[in-house]
């Protein structure tokens, strides 16, 4: 059996390849142009790191909890956002020009990115040019992530690399906001895919119950007699998990919970392992013995103290006759009985 949730796969996402190349080029700047005694550079230097990290870091967790990959996503996010927020105070405290979103020079930035993806296989139809030095083959002594990691930064190298560290500020600005709008559109899928599919112990739930009911042996399969644990008592009751209902609200697979508090502490129930979304919830009954039926108690004679109009007794069509209460102490008592009344029942 495969893992329940797919995780790694970071170095294909978007978002941890730009973050690789704001990250390298974020150390270039500050050793270049910032006081390396100054706080300001650490700060960077771990704001730019946080958000390459935590996305790695995410992917990887996400094999065994969704929260914890989102959480990690979203603190990548606002790592870049301090960034953002440091690379324009080093503009605006020195009194350089920062590009507009739409000017020629930013649009040519973000323009790398859509005309020209990092990780293009090579076109078969166009050999290289041994004459220049980018189309010779890559070097065999090289990692190919860092490869991958050499090229998407080479394509930026222009900007990046420049003498001047307004046109370095203001591209690795655009590269920053760039990141920002992948990792929202991250964050939004990763919302949608757990309300959707559901979290890690949802799944493992429904994993764990489909597996019971696929390996449950059928009537017709009796238990094996040479393992003692499949010897068990007739008389004894039977365990509550071996018959796993449905939801009745959504129809998922139920799991057995017991109450935490309440007047039912301690007792179990049928939770929907759709929860906190499904609140569903089913007793579990206990088999009782079937009561005996009660016999029918014979009908009461009717009474009346006024010659009734119609019979009362099933079976009497005739007046019922008048009958005086001869135990009562006092003037005597004149009441209508039928036949079958005994004694006195004034």
């Amino acid at each position: 059996m495969g893992k329940i949730r797919n995780s790694g796969g970071y170095r294909d996402l978007r978002t941890f390849q730009t973050a690789t190349v704001i990250y390298d080029a974020t150390h270039r700047f500050c050793e270049r142009f910032l006081d390396p005694r100054s706080r300001t550079v650490d700060q960077m230097m771990q704001a730019a790191r946080s958000g390459r990290q935590n996305i790695a870091e995410g992917s990887r967790a996400a094999a065994t909890s969704s929260q914890t990959e989102l959480r990690l996503v979203n603190v990548a996010r606002s790592s870049l956002e301090e960034l953002l927020l440091d690379y324009e105070d080093f503009l605006r405290h020195r009194r350089l020009p920062q590009w507009h979103p739409d000017s020629a020079e930013a649009m040519a930035v973000r323009a790398i990115a859509r005309h020209h993806p990092p990780d293009d296989p090579p076109d078969p139809s166009d050999p290289p040019d041994p004459s220049d030095p980018s189309d010779l083959p890559d070097s065999p002594h090289q990692a190919p992530t860092r490869l991958a990691d050499d090229r998407r930064y080479d394509a930026y190298a222009q900007w990046l690399d420049h003498p001047d560290p307004a046109i370095r500020a203001n591209a690795l600005l655009c590269l920053i906001h760039q990141a920002n709008t992948l990792l929202d559109r991250q964050i939004a899928a990763l919302e949608r895919q757990f309300v959707e599919e559901g979290g890690y112990s949802e799944q493992l739930a429904v994993a764990r119950l489909a597996y019971r009911r696929r390996n449950r042996p059928g009537p017709s399969d009796p238990p094996d007699r040479s393992d003692p644990s499949n010897l068990s008592d007739p008389s004894a009751p039977s365990n509550p998990s071996d018959h796993i209902p449905d939801c009745p609200q959504c129809a998922k697979p139920m799991t057995l919970r017991t109450a935490q508090k309440g007047k039912n502490a301690g007792k179990q129930f049928w939770g929907c392992t759709g929860y906190p979304d499904c609140k569903g919830i089913v007793d579990i009954c206990p088999i009782r013995p079937i009561r005996p039926i009660r016999p029918i108690r014979p009908i009461r004679p009717v009474l009346a103290t006024s010659p009734p109009d119609w019979p009362l007794v099933p079976g009497h069509w005739a007046p019922l006759p008048p009958r005086t209460c001869a135990l009562r102490i006092g003037p005597p008592v004149i009441y209508y009985a039928s036949e079958e009344a005994s004694g006195c029942m004034a």
